[in-house]
């Protein structure tokens, strides 16, 4: 089995993602937000790229949450704060969520065999459930405005040290994969300092959401595996 580790959406193929397994990260913070939203009772979670999109897709019922450039869009229910979906509100309900980089790599990754979303919050269970799946692994970062992200980096080392371990070393990473791993054991003993010393955690902090940062931190909170069915993420 084999392991790709792709550093921003700018730089994945479709065409390369057919047949095998896709792990989405946006750690700060969609995928993050999205595994806090199913984790809360949240029925399915629509990612659309656009804002238009998001309006166009909501039923009646439904709930519209996003951002652009960390911000709140007017009109919507919901930013992009883990913390806003960690509430009774969004149980039973469908989210419609559009952010600046997540859910665009979300929507890149359709042609994929399965695709699933993880983050720091999910790690193990998503490695786990990826790796059942028997097909070769691409973990797509979804980094920002094309470029690469450390704290999605660091949690795609970390999904590399739960798949080998699964694999008991027969599984492969790719050079980027693997150069990711060391990152994430060099800096797992203040994964929260990391985070929030990235570029990403440093523009979030100066925004008024530290909070997230930290909250986004954590490790293996959640069992729970969003998986790509029908256009939405629901539970795995």
């Amino acid at each position: 089995m084999l392991v790709d580790v792709i550093p921003c959406v700018n730089e994945a193929r479709s065409d390369d993602l057919i047949q095998k397994t896709v792990i989405v990260i946006d750690v700060l913070r969609a995928t993050s937000t999205i595994v806090t939203a199913l984790e809360h009772g949240c029925a399915a979670v629509v990612p659309t790229e656009t804002v238009n999109q998001a309006k166009q897709c909501q039923q009646e019922g439904d709930l519209l949450g996003g951002e652009r450039f960390c911000k709140k869009i007017a009109g919507f229910d919901f930013g992009n704060s883990p913390a806003e979906y960690s509430t009774p509100a969004v149980a039973g309900k469908r989210v419609v969520l559009t952010t600046t980089n997540g859910t665009r790599a979300i929507q890149k990754s359709q042609r994929a065999g399965r695709m699933l979303a993880g983050c720091l919050l999910n790690a193990e269970a998503c490695a786990e459930a990826a790796y059942s799946f028997g097909r070769d692994i691409v973990i797509l970062c979804a980094g920002t405005q094309d470029e690469f992200c450390l704290e999605d980096g660091l949690c795609a080392g970390l999904l590399v040290r739960y798949l080998q371990q699964l694999g008991d070393g027969r599984l492969q990473a790719n050079d980027f994969g693997s150069a990711m791993l060391h990152a994430f054991d060099a800096v797992q003993g203040g994964l929260e300092e990391a985070l929030l010393s990235c570029a990403s955690g440093r523009r979030l902090v100066k925004l008024g959401h530290e909070d997230d940062v930290r909250f986004c931190a954590r490790t293996n909170v959640y069992r729970l595996v969003p998986v790509w069915k029908d256009q939405s993420l629901v539970r795995f």
